[in-house]
Parts: C-alpha cells; structure tokens; sequence
C-alpha cells in the first residue's frame, strides 16, 4: 500500500510517501513559510534533493506544489495521485476520546474541532490538512494517528493533577503526553534489541527542539513528562518545561503579563533560548558552552532535567532493562547523553565512552558489557508508524 503521510503545521508542513509493508520510502519533505511566500524541499531517490520556491498563500497551494512534484517533473516518483491509496495524518492531541488511530469521518473531524482549546497551535492545521486532502483527493480513505493516543494506558494516578476533582470531569484537565508515535516506536525497537516481550522497563528520552521522557512497562506508557500542553516537563529549545505556578502568577504580577503573554513567553521565549540568550538550537550552545557561562548553564540545566525524569521512571518502573535516547538530540549529542548517564551506575546504567562517541546512523547499544541494564540510541521512524498505523486501519475497515 502507497501511504501519504502528512504533518500539517500552522506555517509548514512535512510530507513523506511510503509503502509500509516493505518499509520503503520513495519521497519526503518539507514545505515552509506557508502564508508569506513559499519553499518547498523535496527527498528523492538515491539521496536526490530539490529546493523550489513556490507561492504558497495557504496550505492548499503547498499540498498541490507537493502532489505535483511527486507526480510531474524531475523529482517525479509516482505516475498519478491515483498510486496513493491512503492518507495518513498526524493529530497532536486526541484528548480522551480517541484511544487508538480512526479513520476519518465528518464525526471524527468535529471531535478534534471539539479539542481545539486543547490544542490551539496544532489541531487546527491538523484538521485543514484533513480537509484538503479529502478535497484533492476525493475517495481516498484519511487515517489520523495521535500524539497522544500512546500514553492513554497511563494509570489515574499518573496522569490526574491534584486540583480540584471537577477541573478534570467538567474541563478534562489532565495528563496527556505528547510524541506518542516516537516513544512507541523507540520502545518497540528497544524490546526487540533486548530480545525480551514481556516484564520490560523501558525509558524512552525523545530529545530535540521538543522533548519528553517516557517509562514505558511491557510495551505500554505508564508516565511520561509533557501534560495537558506540550509546554510541561523537560526544558525545550524555546519552551520552559516544568515552572512552580506560584513564580508564574509572581512573575505575571511584575512584568503586568496577560495569560496569552506568559503563555507566548514559555512557549517560544524560554528553555534553552531563554537561558542562554544566543539560540534554541543545542548544537550552537554546545559550541560555545566553554566560553559563554551562560550556555554552560543550559547545557547543565537540560541534562539534569533530563536525569532526573529517567530516576524517577526507574522507580515507577521498579527497575529498569533498557534507557533509550532518540531525536536529533538523543541520537547525535554524545555530551548530553554522557552527562545524563554520569552517576546512573547505581541503577545498572553504566555508559561505555567509546561506543557512546563513535557516530553512527544506525541503532545501537551503548553500555559497556558489565552493564546490567542496556542503553541505546535508536533512530526514532515516527513516519512509519503512522504509514504502518494507515495501512492497518484502512485494511480493517
């Protein structure tokens, strides 16, 4: 089956075109500054690349630019739109409705519509990307994958905030947890490498613009760090991560902030931008870590708050087989992934420096052989789950 998958953003969108039965990728990409003019970067091929600028006024125009590059022309890869037999598209948040990817009804589209307010950043691209491909492609079948359709196996006590009880019945304020399609992934991947399906303990540390921590038991999340928003738990390249709400309410007293203003300000001005003050990207604060103190600190501050969610999911899990680092993050930086493990050797995570600095593309373990329990990086394919997630439900239905 020939799936397209699509993550529709609010001024980009990523595209890729798989058959997930044989894992084979023929094209993928991105399209960027929708709504101001318009870039469209194609993948193709034997490691092939084209780079068009295209005016892209909405995502409508994007989606045609895309349906015609793959079809027409040099970076051509299917004879017609008619080869693609299924959409599939990534959906932030499904709140508590949908436990499991759906195929797409006028019933689901006013269900995630319904969770906007959840969501006010994504669901709403989401949605319009849903739209125009059933309005481009008339009678093929729409499958949306969640992002938080993974953590819905989280027990009550993990994922309900101690606020009054009818916050959650009347509002559904509440744990939720984000880069589901990664973390099942990455776990997935990891009990196989451990050749072991049943009584795993896993922890899964997607680390990258967004990042989150997950502690996965015999293939299911149990806890993971982002909540009702993907703003809560770790520190990020712009957002805050966790912030006591006593120096929220102080902090929106003396700067005379609104609620949009401090949600702007740890949304896109904080974590790693915000402490170092030059970028939120890690590779550039880690280039200047050892002349600038302040990236020293973020560096600092993201690997502790990265440690100190893999300690406490040890002891959710009771123990731990396996600690996973993924994202461009946890698969490229072997500083952040040595300082996490520093001083883990107590729970049985203890790091080899030559493995962990050698670079490869490919999953691997990175624990010395004394080591009781296993750490690997795993390249995260979150592509593949919702190409794998589309063929599924489209085949059932």
């Amino acid at each position: 089956m020939l799936v397209f998958i699509l993550n529709a953003g609010s001024s980009s969108l990523k595209y890729q075109l798989m058959n997930p039965i044989i894992k084979k990728v023929f094209a993928s990409g991105i399209c960027e500054r929708i709504g101001i003019d318009g870039v469209l970067k194609h993948e193709f091929g034997d490691d092939k690349e084209l780079k068009l600028e295209i005016d892209m006024p909405t995502h409508k125009e994007a989606i045609e630019a895309v349906l015609s590059i793959l079809t027409t022309g040099e970076g051509k890869v299917i004879d017609s739109i008619n080869d693609i037999e299924a959409i599939g598209h990534r959906v932030a948040h499904g709140g508590e409705s949908f436990k499991s990817s759906v195929l797409v009804t006028d019933e689901v589209i006013t269900e995630i519509e319904r969770l906007i307010p959840l969501a006010p950043l994504h669901n709403p691209a989401n949605i319009l990307g849903i739209k125009i491909c059933q309005e481009l492609m008339p009678g093929k079948p729409n499958v949306t994958v969640f992002d938080t359709v993974f953590h819905q196996t989280m027990p009550d006590y993990a994922y309900m905030y101690a606020l009054p009880y009818d916050q959650y019945t009347k509002h559904a304020i509440r744990k939720y947890g984000f880069h589901g399609t990664s973390h099942y992934y990455v776990s997935n991947e990891a009990r196989g490498m451990l050749d072991k399906k049943h009584n795993t303990r896993i922890v899964v540390c997607h680390l990258g613009n967004g990042s989150s921590v997950t502690a996965v038991l015999n293939g299911k999340s149990i806890d993971t760090s982002m909540g009702l928003t993907p703003v809560q738990g770790l520190m990020m390249g712009t957002r805050s991560g966790d912030v006591g709400a006593g120096a929220i309410s102080y902090m929106m007293k003396q700067e005379g902030l609104d609620i949009d203003q401090i949600t702007e300000l740890m949304n896109k001005k904080s974590g790693i931008l915000g402490i170092s003050g030059k970028s939120s990207d890690l590779r550039e604060v880690l280039a200047n870590m050892d002349t600038d103190e302040r990236c020293r600190l973020a560096v600092d501050m993201v690997a502790y708050n990265i440690k100190k969610y893999v300690g406490s999911y040890v002891a959710a899990l009771d123990g731990i087989d396996a600690l996973c680092f993924t994202g461009g993050i946890g698969e490229n930086s072997a500083l952040i992934r040595e300082i996490v493990c520093t001083g883990l050797d107590g729970m049985g995570l203890v790091l080899d420096p030559i493995k962990n600095n050698k670079k490869r593309s490919d999953s691997r373990d990175i624990a010395t052989n004394s080591s009781s329990a296993r750490i690997f990086v795993i390249p995260t394919n979150e592509e593949y789950v919702i190409a794998n997630d589309t063929y599924k439900v489209v085949s059932q239905s």
